[in-house]
């Protein structure tokens, strides 16, 4: 059986992901923010840890306390996490710097207090649910887009200093999914929109609202997807969840050739040249 420490398992991907876990007989140790919480369950075992992820020593903290309740850990889940919305102009810096202690130090903090442990083991598998925004983003998700587009990156690079350890690596990056992410719950807004930026800022919020749940993704679906990755043995680095998250990233890819190959000279003329 394995072992998991998911983070934020109160609602959407990551409440599906444990009840998937616990379903196939394992040990979750999942935390959320504040209050008790149960999952109905007839196989596997259920450990809640209430820890505020925006408090980096508690974040730090309850990685030691999961392996002190199981001894092992084999998969690490950083799940937790939710969006800001809005122009950049407008996000204030207590807005900003909550979103990046939760969806970015958070993750951090709980890896770096991992490693020795999973070291020790010579196995793990990290896993850090990202988003498609942090590929292919949209308008209106500048900040949001910023924060995990640095989950990618350290993921990427993560993986790169522990390939010989034993211990593996995978950025999940979802589309939308039919979960409270764009409520009140999940979600938060930069501050009352300037006229200056109707045309953009406007109607991606507009977009936003009109799509909460109606999304195309199914986080129980989702998490049999991450179920599978964790038992294959070759796990993908990155995973995209959601045919809109496919298309999005193929979209992104294709621009991104496009430049390079329309760029490609002037990037070649700022070498020295051959033999200088």
């Amino acid at each position: 059986m394995t072992t998991w420490f998911i983070t934020g398992i109160s609602r959407g991907l990551g409440k599906a992901l444990a009840a998937a876990a616990l379903a196939e007989g394992d040990t979750v140790i999942g935390t959320v923010r504040t209050g008790s919480f149960e999952l109905d369950h007839d196989r596997g075992t259920l450990h809640v840890l209430n820890v505020d992820l925006a408090d980096g020593q508690a974040a730090a903290a309850s990685v030691t306390r999961a392996f002190e309740i199981a001894g092992q850990i084999d998969v690490i889940v950083n799940n937790a996490g939710y969006g800001l919305l809005g122009a950049l102009e407008k996000a204030s810096d207590t807005d900003v710097e909550r979103l990046f202690a939760v969806d970015v130090f958070a993750p951090f903090r709980i890896i770096r207090t991992a490693l020795p442990y999973l070291r020790a083991q010579r196995s793990g598998h990290i896993i850090n649910i990202t988003s498609i925004a942090g590929r292919a983003p949209t308008t209106g998700s500048a900040v949001y887009a910023a924060a995990k587009y640095a989950l990618e990156g350290l993921s990427s690079a993560l993986a790169l200093e522990i390939a010989s350890l034993g211990i593996k690596v995978t950025a999940v990056a979802p589309g939308a999914f039919r979960t409270d992410f764009l409520s009140s719950h999940s979600i938060r807004k930069s501050d009352a929109e300037d006229i200056a930026y109707a045309e953009t800022i406007g109607r991606s919020s507009a977009a936003f609202d009109s799509v909460a749940g109606r999304q195309q993704g199914n986080p129980d679906l989702a998490a049999q997807a991450i179920i599978d990755l964790v038992r294959s043995d070759k796990p993908p680095l990155h995973l995209l969840l959601g045919s809109d998250a496919l298309r999005r990233a193929r979209s992104k890819l294709d621009q991104i050739a496009d430049e390079i190959d329309a760029w490609e000279a002037v990037t070649r003329s700022t070498d020295f040249e051959h033999g200088a």
